[in-house]
């Protein structure tokens, strides 16, 4: 009885945590990184069409931390990666021609949805630069939007849009995407609502964070059995959807859609055309992660994948010419 009052007392006394986070994330500061080239279709390099992708090569990451991976969004500028994991962890790496990686350094978001005590508080799932260059940040389960500076440095401000909390805890805003115009469009990753087809997303005619910033609904389909997981949208206005299927006999499979510019309006039904699908012979993994650069006058497309820090997957980044 002592043993069970003072365990009591003490469950009452001592406050929750409340302290910095303390997630098993990457142990900050260098990293070790390492690549290891990979075909778009194994065994035969000189296959390098993937619908309107060019392959022009690709590597698996690794390191010997062990959380290392997991990869759901990413960031390229010039030869600068920054990889944000589904547990707020940020890694930065330089990547040139040669595929080989250097200044590879590892950190946390400065700040998220809950304490960050548990994984779950940190689930970003997505991240794409706002005009001016802050950075936009999607985390699932706790449905909120959450900016930061362009160098994911300092909290700017965060927000759970009441347009997003009926969204459920594994299907929140998994995909979102700055358009031309300065909106921002957010995608569930498989929101169903019964008697509507399609997934929910939303548009929002400014800044996110800003509750007085208008909005709108509208609902994006994918092939069957095939959820959105993540987005960007080309200088032309049109958008990129990447969408993703898990099952046998492949498990990840994905398909790269364009949706025309104009289609996304108040409360329609949005589909997207397939022009690459990872699938069948070629490369697959559980990708989730787009990024655009621009070299030689042409559209580079890169994709990475998520690893879920399982033994049997891989981080995959790889880089296409994209031609429309």
């Amino acid at each position: 009885m002592r043993i069970l009052f003072v365990t009591l007392a003490v469950l009452l006394i001592v406050p929750g945590w409340s302290g910095a986070e303390r997630l098993p994330l990457l142990r900050p500061g260098p990293a070790q990184v390492t690549t290891t080239p990979v075909d778009l279709f194994a065994g035969d390099p000189a296959r390098r069409r993937l619908g309107a992708l060019t392959y022009l090569g690709g590597v698996e990451l690794r390191s010997p931390d062990p959380v290392f991976g997991g990869f759901s969004s990413m960031r390229v500028e010039g030869t600068r990666f920054t990889l944000l994991s589904d547990g707020g962890g940020i890694v930065r790496l330089t990547m040139g021609r040669d595929w080989q990686v250097r200044d590879a350094a590892a950190r946390e978001l400065p700040g998220g949805p809950g304490t960050g005590w548990e994984k779950r508080d940190r689930d970003s799932e997505s991240m794409a630069v706002l005009p001016g260059g802050d950075v936009l940040v999607g985390f699932e389960r706790a449905n909120a939007l959450w900016r930061y500076d362009h160098d994911l440095r300092r909290v700017v401000g965060s927000r759970a849009p009441r347009s997003m909390r009926k969204w459920s805890a594994n299907s929140g805003p998994e995909a979102v995407a700055t358009l031309p115009d300065g909106s921002v469009v957010v995608f569930s990753e498989s929101n169903a609502k019964r008697g509507l087809k399609g997934f929910a997303a939303i548009r929002f005619k400014g800044n996110p964070i800003d509750p007085a910033v208008p909005w709108y609904g509208f609902r994006y389909v994918a092939p069957p059995e095939f959820a959105v997981t993540d987005a960007l949208a080309l200088p032309d206005g049109r958008l990129l959807v990447l969408v993703r299927r898990f099952g046998l006999p492949q498990l990840f499979t994905a398909r790269l859609q364009l949706v025309e510019a104009g289609a996304i309006r108040p409360g329609a039904i949005v589909t997207g055309r397939t022009i690459s699908a990872f699938e069948g012979d070629a490369i697959h993994d559980n990708f989730e992660a787009l990024a655009l650069t621009r070299e030689n006058g042409r559209d580079i497309l890169w994709v990475a994948s998520d690893d879920n820090q399982a033994f049997w997957q891989r981080s995959l980044l790889l880089k296409f010419r994209l031609k429309l």
